[in-house]
């Protein structure tokens, strides 16, 4: 697991109050598998942090990120590209945290049938992503290019989510579709794997941890609340020994 920061949920005089953070993909991918243990095994609650559920989205992140811009969540993990797309629209968000670093649990799997063998084969064909921006779409181009090919030689088809995905496969409604883990482990005998990210691609930053900079309001306080997470060093640290246990477990 690879070591990363958790939100430092601090604010003066809201430490207690009971917070949602935002994790793109989280119960169908790998990258957020760590907050669930930290959830389960109560080490957010152990660094003084009350957080009492996850919201997630199928790809993409920019419900998350449109969450992030207007204060709703105190700190989010969605994919780099499209936060810097917001940053530089204007949003007011700040990346904290470099999250994970590897894109190496995405596979990009065929049904057992499929003339397809290899990215070789992947002119003309319909390439699955989850949703614009996301880090799916990303490396279907990226894949594209490995293969010699221009995002113009195939058709890239937004599914909706790496479940949706599946069931556009199963459909003919793509040619491709990609699978990260735990959906790859449980399908893995359904289908057959054409090109995993591990062996073609380099590493790549997948998730990172973003905060918003705007005060937060909300019924509970009538006056806003500052920014969670402050440029100072004892607050971006104070959740390391969280992110360790997690790191471990």
């Amino acid at each position: 697991m690879k070591r990363w920061i958790v939100a430092a949920l601090i604010a003066a005089s809201a430490a207690a109050n009971a917070e949602e953070l935002a994790v793109g993909n989280y119960g169908v991918s790998a990258n957020g598998m760590p907050f669930g243990v930290a959830m389960a095994k109560g080490y957010f609650k152990e660094e003084g942090i009350n957080v009492t559920g996850l919201i997630t989205s199928a790809g993409g992140g920019t419900s998350l990120r449109n969450m992030l811009a207007g204060g709703g969540v105190p700190y989010g993990e969605v994919n780099p590209g499209v936060v810097v797309s917001a940053i530089l629209a204007g949003a007011d968000l700040r990346i904290i945290s470099d999250n994970v670093l590897t894109v190496a649990e995405f596979v990009w799997a065929v049904r057992p049938d499929s003339p397809i063998k290899s990215i070789k084969d992947f002119k003309g064909k319909k390439i699955g992503y989850t949703n614009p921006r996301s880090t799916s779409q990303a490396l279907a181009r990226m894949l594209l290019q490995q293969g010699g090919y221009t995002e113009a030689d195939a058709e890239l088809v937004k599914t909706g989510g790496f479940g949706e995905g599946i069931a556009a496969l199963d459909s003919g409604q793509i040619d491709i579709a990609p699978l990260t883990e735990p959906l790859w482990s449980k399908y893995k005998d359904k289908y057959r794997v054409i090109a995993t990210a591990a062996e073609l691609l380099p590493p790549l930053d997948n998730v990172v941890g973003v905060t918003s900079m705007t005060p937060r309001s909300s019924a509970r306080t009538p006056s806003p609340k500052p920014p969670v997470l402050t440029s100072s060093a004892s607050s971006a640290f104070r959740p390391a020994a969280c992110s360790n246990r997690m790191a471990s477990a």
